[in-house]
């Protein structure tokens, strides 16, 4: 006989608004206590401009295990990897606007663990967005393992053309459709072809009068896409954390106001990653990482060598290393406009200039409202979810600071108009405050 505790269900779908989105795992944590969302296998939907699935580089894998230090060493980047990790989290849908494509689209298979060699995660991807935070090692080397499916679901907004009432609701009857027929197993529709089914599908999508719109085919980032993939993603009657960042509907990337375009571009040449050639065996693989790895350092070492004295010696030392001239003419740009300037800052910037760059897109009113319409319509075709995380973003700026009140009140408006009274805390108001009890049992 099973000894597991019941699942227990709110009264309300709680939403929890923070400002940095690495705050929203406490959240998460205390709703696992709560056995509201079980302990492990949990899936997540996530609403981003930006993956989050980096790992905090030389943290100590067994830091997942204690809930303070845990917390303490998490950033915006790189908070749900340790969920993967600890067990709690084994799926990601990483639903991302069309401006932003760090990792292919599709689904990704991976082991996350503990790197026998270093004692810290890793994981097996290969994709560049891994590989170039030196992030990858084989399978052979990890322990601990789990196993992450990751699917990368591109988001278009919807068309202008289809905002009127009749037309919204027509589209909402086509998505309700697909996301039945999706979900049916055994019946003549699953049992089609591919090409049959993509045929239905885009049959169902499409209006009475004939269109040209990219949101009503099967194209990627269409409704009748994202669905399709979401449904397959999500079953009826699983638990799921539904996570927004509301970076998803208008974007900055800060450090491009930061620099000058001279300096962002020397940024850019000084930790652009050297990619691993077509179908690389392993030996490759591991030469790409230990390249990057090593470059990444000594550019860290550099950057915290001008911290202590950026004297003409010191930057000329640095800039006789491989790799590493132009770093001459990023200081002395730098400090034409600042005597001292932010060497730690600059690094972090550079970090973000590898093989893609930050996105970077400011949406319009229009845009935006194009966009909230788009997930208002695959969100009725998914399951109510257990938990809401939401980040505002917009204090580092990632979201734009004069945008983003708006944004949360129309997703908020979105929310409540699903799902009801909304059990809503404003975390971000009362910062300072730390959660307590936020530490499920890790499996």
């Amino acid at each position: 006989m099973s000894c597991v505790p019941p699942k227990r269900s709110f009264q309300q779908l709680p939403v929890w608004i923070v400002e940095d989105h690495h705050d929203v795992v406490c959240h998460i944590y205390r709703t696992i206590a709560s056995r509201h969302l079980p302990v492990k296998d949990i899936k997540m939907v996530h609403l981003d401009s930006h993956p989050d699935l980096l790992i905090p580089v030389n943290m100590s894998a067994d830091t997942v295990f204690d809930k303070d230090k845990l917390f303490s060493e998490l950033s915006i980047e790189n908070w749900i990897m340790p969920m993967v990790y600890a067990g709690h989290v084994s799926d990601v849908a990483w639903l991302h606007p069309y401006w932003a494509q760090q990792i292919r689209e599709g689904e990704h298979r991976m082991t996350v663990g503990r790197d026998v060699s270093t004692t810290t995660i890793r994981v097996t991807s290969t994709d560049d967005y891994f590989l170039s935070d030196g992030l990858y090692v084989p399978e052979e080397q990890l322990e601990n393992c789990k196993h992450l499916r990751l699917n990368v679901v591109r988001v278009s907004p919807v068309k202008a053309s289809h905002s009127s009432p009749s037309e919204k609701k027509t589209e909402e009857d086509r998505v309700r459709w697909l996301a039945k027929r999706s979900r049916l197993e055994g019946d003549d529709a699953a049992e089609a072809s591919g090409s049959e089914r993509d045929q239905r599908c885009v049959d169902a999508l499409q209006p009475a009068e004939s269109s040209n719109e990219p949101n009503l085919g099967n194209d990627d980032g269409s409704t009748c896409y994202v669905v399709e993939r979401l449904s397959a993603f999500l079953s009826d009657t699983e638990s799921y954390i539904l996570d927004i960042d509301l970076d998803f509907f208008s974007c900055k990337n800060p450090f491009k106001e930061m620099y000058t375009q001279e300096e962002y571009a020397i940024l850019k040449e000084l930790y652009r990653f050297r990619e691993p050639g077509p179908d690389p065996d392993q030996e490759e693989l591991q030469e790409c990482v230990d390249r990057r790895v090593h470059q990444l350092e000594d550019l860290e070492a550099a950057f915290a060598d001008l911290l202590e004295d950026d004297g003409e010696e010191t930057v000329n030392r640095w800039a006789a290393q491989p790799g590493m001239a132009s770093l001459a003419q990023l200081v002395s740009s730098l400090k034409l406009r600042n005597l001292s300037p932010d060497y730690e800052m600059v690094h972090q910037a550079g970090l973000t200039c590898d093989s893609v760059e930050l996105p970077h897109h400011i949406s319009t009113d229009e845009e935006i409202d194009r966009l909230v319409s788009a997930v208002h319509l695959f969100l009725k075709a998914l399951p109510k979810p257990t938990l809401v995380t939401m980040s505002r973003s917009s204090l580092d700026e990632y979201c734009p600071v004069e945008q983003v009140d708006s944004v949360q009140t129309k997703v908020l408006a979105v929310l409540e108009s699903m799902y009801g009274p909304l059990d809503l805390h404003k975390d971000y108001e009362n910062s300072t405050t730390e959660p307590q009890d936020c530490q499920p049992q890790a499996s």
